[in-house]
């Protein structure tokens, strides 16, 4: 097959979501290559960015950088702005460079549509990026502080107004956020929460218009049960820089209005000559081809596709994957030249809203939820969404930022899983657990018990006289692994009876009684005999023996003490723990919050680790790409 180009333009859902999915069909074929161009070098998760603007998470936790999300795959990076398209010598231009391309794929997404309001782009704020969402988290924090220090009573009164435009997703997701952010906004300005107003203005009638009712509702009630002010009916006409101005002719002053009334395809577009309907968005066909266009494929909030009729695919995550996996599915046929396309189904699983970080409404399939159940499916959507892009990276930070590096108890778990403590306390209980290790290795090794003093030899006579033909059934179902130890040392001749009784007068009594007989099965397949059960004996010694060093000097801690955590389970099922030994258990699970970095080895190695093994499998961030 002679050599194939196939371009992206835009890293935003559809793009990413696209290029994974041809790089997956490409993978070992030299002959095809892939280059993603954007004009920044991440991908930002778009339905996050309120969290970012009301100071619930760090800007860099919607930052995914695209070599972290690409790296090990065969997609080119370019960092560029795209300045034109030539679709009859199909290249693209740049303003660095110029791409061939044999198929294009355009999914540079929406910006804000303001319809003209005048004021809107002089003095309020827009929430459709990553630069957005920094300018109006640090206006917000500017203006309440400025506010703190204001003696103008309606001057003060203005400024510590915040009126959000527009009543869909981010609309109400801005104004939850802002509603969990007021209370350590006033408190680091020494001021009553209560002087915060939260205004949200819609021109139509209802809010919420892509929930049902009844979720929509009962999210209106709780918003208003916590202080918000909604106004329904309720056009603005022009943003004023210290007012907005209602079509009632009523003024509300303000200092921040943010706007989050509509969206619009991205206006870089108008100049590629390709066909346009409504807000602008381009035309498709079904295969999610460019209208009156061959090769050419637009996708997610660019893309115009009645599912039905006067139904355009709606503006969402899912609707771009959708689009992009159809239209890399049609580029996939087309360069194979058999098969058929397959024509776009939207297939949306349901909508959901979050009113800050603890409350939500959502819409899934049949279920109707709302409050803690609502919010936890936001989580795992957004997981699966991680999944979906093959990114176990990105999956753990989102995992670090949304439950455990978070303040203010703003989380699903109400700051109980928070990390931020400081994790000396736990030295001495390292350090005591390190020891427990190192104490019930040396035993083995250089105790009574040792290895070398059982042999298959003494072993087989217990077994024969336990009468069982099943070795591992012997060793767990009628006493545990230390007992054996002790019966087959003091004489292999003594009845296992007799061997049970007096190895239980020096035994703590465990936990279980026998082994379970799923644990059992698994056992058996990983131990089928004497031999290697033996070996098996041999090793652990050591293993645990480097559980204990490595959790005294506090080196790899978090390892190690999943590896304690599981040995113990596993000495658990095995029926050979004692109850006076279970403590170590919880402990391992405590040590797992980073207590290696207080005073011991961690301090040094994990950044080191995260720094170089980070840059080999994920390769170097960078702030441009140009990749040939």
């Amino acid at each position: 097959m002679p050599e194939k180009n196939i371009v992206l333009i835009g890293a935003g859902y559809a793009g990413v979501h696209a290029a994974k999915k041809l790089a997956k069909k490409y993978k070992k074929d030299k002959d095809v290559n892939i280059t993603l161009i954007d004009r920044h070098s991440y991908h930002t998760m778009m339905t996050e960015l309120h969290e970012v603007a009301g100071g619930r998470v760090e800007p860099t936790a919607v930052q995914y950088d695209l070599r972290r999300l690409f790296n090990r795959t065969k997609v080119n990076l370019v960092t560029d702005n795209v300045t034109h398209v030539d679709h009859d010598k199909k290249i693209v231009t740049t303003e660095h460079g110029s791409y061939p391309f044999d198929y294009l794929v355009l999914g540079m997404g929406g910006e804000p549509n303001d319809f003209g309001t005048p004021g809107v782009s002089e003095n309020g704020f827009t929430l459709w990026s990553w630069e957005d969402s920094v300018k109006l988290r640090k206006h917000i924090e500017e203006t309440v502080t400025k506010a703190s220090l204001e003696q103008n009573v309606e001057k003060r009164k203005a400024m510590l107004s915040f009126v959000v435009c527009g009543s869909g997703f981010t609309g109400i997701e801005m104004v939850g956020e802002l509603l969990e952010w007021k209370n350590r906004l006033a408190k680091d300005n020494k001021i009553d929460p209560s002087e915060i107003k939260l205004v949200v203005v819609e021109a139509a009638p209802t809010i919420l218009n892509m929930l049902e009712r009844r979720d929509a509702d009962k999210a209106e009630r709780y918003m208003v049960k916590k202080g918000i002010e909604i106004m329904k009916n309720a056009a603005i006409v022009e943003v004023k820089p210290d007012s907005i101005v209602l079509k009632s002719g009523e003024e509300i002053p303000t200092s921040t209005l943010i706007w989050t009334a509509g969206v619009r395809a991205n206006s870089d577009t108008k100049d590629y000559g390709m066909e346009s309907a409504r807000a602008g968005r381009l035309k498709v066909n079904q295969y999610m081809e460019a209208e009156g266009l061959k090769d050419v494929y637009v996708v997610g909030d660019l893309a115009y596709f009645e599912d039905e009729e006067g139904k355009p695919t709606p503006q969402i995550v899912e609707g771009a994957e959708q689009t992009a996996l159809t239209a890399a599915k049609s580029i996939i046929v087309e360069m194979s030249g058999t098969g058929e396309k397959e024509a776009f189904q939207g297939k949306y699983h349901g909508v959901m809203v979050s009113i800050g970080a603890k409350y939500g409404v959502a819409h899934l399939g049949g279920m109707h939820l709302s409050g803690w159940f609502a919010i936890l499916m936001k989580h795992m959507v957004n997981l699966y969404y991680f999944f979906g892009i093959r990114s176990g990276y990105y999956m753990w930070q989102y995992i670090m930022h949304e439950f455990f590096h978070i303040k203010d108890h703003r989380n699903i778990f109400r700051g109980w899983t928070s990390r931020y403590g400081n994790v000396l306390w736990v030295l001495p209980l390292r350090v005591y657990l390190g020891w427990f290790w190192i104490d019930e290795a040396l035993s083995k090794i250089y105790g009574e018990t040792t290895w070398d003093k059982v042999s298959i030899t003494n072993l087989k006579p217990l077994f024969n006289g336990i009468g069982s033909d099943s070795w591992l059934t012997a060793t767990t179902s009628k006493m545990p692994f230390e007992w054996l130890q002790t019966a087959a040392t003091s004489g292999a001749s003594q009845a296992a009876g007799d061997a049970a009784g007096a190895a239980a007068t020096n035994v703590t009594t465990p936990i279980l009684s026998h082994m379970p007989g799923w644990f059992q099965w698994i056992m058996e397949l990983l131990m089928p005999n004497l031999d290697v059960a033996l070996v098996m004996q041999k090793v652990v010694p050591f293993v645990e023996l480097a559980i204990g060093l490595a959790m005294v000097v506090g080196l790899f801690t978090w390892l190690v003490s999943i590896g304690s955590a599981g040995f113990l389970v596993m000495f658990t099922l095995s029926a050979m723990l004692g109850w006076d030994k279970f403590w170590a258990l919880p402990a391992s699970i405590a040590l797992l919050n980073g207590a290696g970095r207080t005073f011991g080895l961690d301090y040094w190695a994990v950044p080191w680790f995260q720094k170089h093994l980070g840059h080999w499998w994920y390769g170097k961030p960078k702030s441009v790409y140009q990749d040939k």
